[in-house]
């Protein structure tokens, strides 16, 4: 039976409905347990979203029920829901992102059984200039988290090469995703260019190890880096997104430290945080992808370096 009850967000007033659902039946988080997440972890995420068009991974029933991303905000929300509309090319016609700058936007699209959020790597305002460049790594069959962080290192020696910081974060999942912060002038052309350059450079240079092409078939045992992602098109799960795998977890701001760490180890554990662990992190850090949407980089140049190790 449908529950629903009103709470007071900020100021405005919600109506939540079935906060006691096991959204992840192995261990029997609920959705409550979710909303709460979300609500504690605002400070850190509200900044990560702010004017971004977003695409939403539902899951009304949970993890284990029917899902599907939308890209188009409901016609259903509230009106004081943001939203910005981006022209495709391929449909030739406009979508309707929503935009979540506010905690009860927040809990309003959690309620509606959003576990994943994933953000467009522009803002509404200038939907062609990308404000970070992103490289989502992802360990291919016989690979794991662990191997992520070899690549990670050797993508981030390059971006240092290069003149350019860059932050990581777990997917969340089972991969690593490093940003490099640019919040200056830049085009897709150049930060997808220059991501598949790196990529091919470090598949060249560690060929056991790393692979530049999605196909799945070439990915056994090796990282594919993922360079596709700097596209106007895509999205890529926010910092803080909780992930719909079977034990709750959450894409989490990680220090070089730490994937050092889990490397020396060969422990995936090092790097699996629950949202809970993850509320803690923030509380005792602040937020470690700060700099993702604050520090002011410029591309310089046009090749990567990678030097052997």
């Amino acid at each position: 039976m449908k529950t629903t009850e009103l709470v007071k967000i900020g100021n405005r007033e919600l109506s939540v409905s079935n906060t006691g659902k096991v959204f992840y039946p192995q261990t029997g988080f609920t959705k409550g347990e979710m909303l709460k997440y979300y609500v504690d972890i605002a400070p850190a995420m509200l900044p990560h979203l702010k004017d971004r068009p977003l695409s939403f991974k539902r899951y009304p029933d949970g993890v284990e029920g029917l899902s599907f991303f939308e890209k188009n905000c409901p016609s259903h929300r509230p009106e004081w829901v943001e939203t910005t509309a981006v022209w495709s090319e391929q449909k030739q016609a406009n979508t309707n992102y929503c935009v979540i700058n506010e905690l009860p936007a927040l809990v309003w699209a959690a309620n509606l059984g959003v576990i994943e959020f994933h953000s467009s790597l522009s803002k509404k305002d200038k939907i062609e200039t990308p404000t970070m460049m992103v490289f989502d790594l992802d360990p291919g069959e016989g690979a794991r988290i662990v191997e992520c962080c070899q690549a990670g290192l050797w993508v981030r020696d390059a971006l240092e090469a290069a003149g350019l910081e860059c932050f990581a974060k777990t997917s969340g999942s089972k991969g690593l995703q490093l940003y490099a912060p640019l919040n200056s002038k830049a085009s897709y052309e150049q930060t997808k260019t220059l991501a598949h350059e790196l990529a091919l450079e470090l598949e060249r240079e560690h060929p056991d190890q790393i692979v530049s092409k999605m196909a799945k078939v070439l990915r056994k045992g090796k990282v594919f880096i993922d360079w596709s992602q700097n596209d106007p098109h895509k999205t890529t799960v926010c910092a803080y997104s909780m992930r719909a795998k079977p034990v709750e977890s959450a894409s989490t701001p990680v220090k070089w430290g730490e994937v050092r760490a889990a490397l020396k180890k060969r422990s995936p554990d090092l790097l699996k945080f629950t949202p809970a662990q993850v509320v803690k992190r923030v509380q005792c850090w602040g937020d470690l992808f700060e700099p993702v949407v604050k520090l002011k980089q410029r591309i310089q140049g046009s090749r990567f370096k990678v030097q052997s190790s």
